[in-house]
């Protein structure tokens, strides 16, 4: 039997944080939490663009709307959201990790990361543990990480994350949704064994889950054919036009990981058709090199590194 949007469980007192959240799954996923009670906070680089969100939602919204400037690119606007999140609620129940950016020419976030690593994976990174203090005690809370069938093709490639030697922009992609789910799968165990989670005796437990769309047409392909100028790419999505399903489908996955009361800890869900192309949700394999916790431990280790490393905003020439 097919899960959903009325299968959502009542939201109603619920804090629910989508990144991303402006156009695409991140609206798809926030108009949906809102609608069925749920705060939602619509973290967006763009104040712009989230509030038009905000206007689109309010109509259908059974919850408040807030917004929340974030600038995954930037570790000092990660830095700065998650305090705010801290003093306006003091409590968070869902986080999505659902911003993302895909296959642009080789890029630099403002600390100097190759820009898809470091948005994609360590602006989550740095948000997520900087948030989990507000998950903890939290009945029910989540975080969601949201992938792509792209991590199937990735690897990790310890020896150049940031594509300094060759860069290669659909392989960094698939690097960075690899990373997603192996970061996902990472989490969870720490949290359940008291490390990196900040859970202590008797808290309530973190669930940490990922989940990719499918093919879902979002604004993520024409941004990548603007950024890329390229003629094959846009034919090859319009040929591809049909097999794509809504970003409301592809969101489906998602609020099915946020919110189902029988998603698993450390799950991963996608669509169930076509080679989880498109369909309803359910759960999905996980890529080989995210299920190995050396790699993942690896990962996270050199995550931290990175992190340690970046050079403050403040302090950039």
């Amino acid at each position: 039997m097919a899960w959903t949007l009325s299968d959502i469980p009542d939201q109603t007192g619920r804090i629910a944080l989508v990144t991303g959240a402006s156009s695409g799954l991140g609206l798809e996923t926030a108009r949906a939490l809102a609608s069925h009670g749920a705060t939602a906070v619509l973290g967006c680089r763009s104040r712009t663009k989230a509030e038009a969100a905000r206007r689109e939602l309010l109509p259908t919204a059974a919850g408040p709307i807030d917004l929340l400037d974030l600038d995954l690119a930037d570790l000092a606007s990660v830095e700065r959201a998650a305090a705010e999140m801290a003093d306006r609620y003091g409590r968070l129940d869902l986080l999505i990790n659902n911003a993302g950016v895909m296959a642009p020419p080789r890029r630099l976030t403002r600390q100097g990361f190759e820009l898809q690593f470091g948005t994609n994976h360590l602006g989550h990174f740095a948000f997520t543990r900087a948030l989990l203090p507000l998950l903890r005690h939290r009945p029910g809370a989540r975080v969601v990480t949201v992938t792509s069938g792209a991590q199937y093709f990735g690897r990790l490639d310890f020896d150049d994350l940031q594509g300094e030697r060759r860069y290669d922009r659909w392989k960094a992609y698939s690097q960075s949704k690899l990373a997603n789910v192996a970061f996902a799968l990472e989490l969870q165990q720490r949290l359940d064994a008291g490390s990196g989670g900040d859970t202590a005796s008797g808290s309530s437990r973190i669930l940490s889950l990922a989940a990719h769309p499918g093919l879902a047409r979002t604004n993520l392909q024409p941004d990548s054919v603007a950024a890329n100028g390229s003629r094959v790419e846009a034919l090859a999505y319009r040929l591809m036009d049909p097999l794509f399903q809504s970003a409301a489908m592809g969101a489906l996955p998602q609020l099915f990981a946020a919110t189902a009361p029988e998603a698993q800890p450390g799950g991963h869900y996608g669509p169930n058709r076509w080679g989880g192309m498109r369909g309803w949700p359910t759960a999905v394999r996980i890529a080989p090199a995210a299920l190995d916790p050396e790699q993942r431990q690896r990962l996270w280790q050199v995550s931290e590194e990175l992190l340690a490393r970046a050079i403050p905003t403040g302090d950039c020439p």
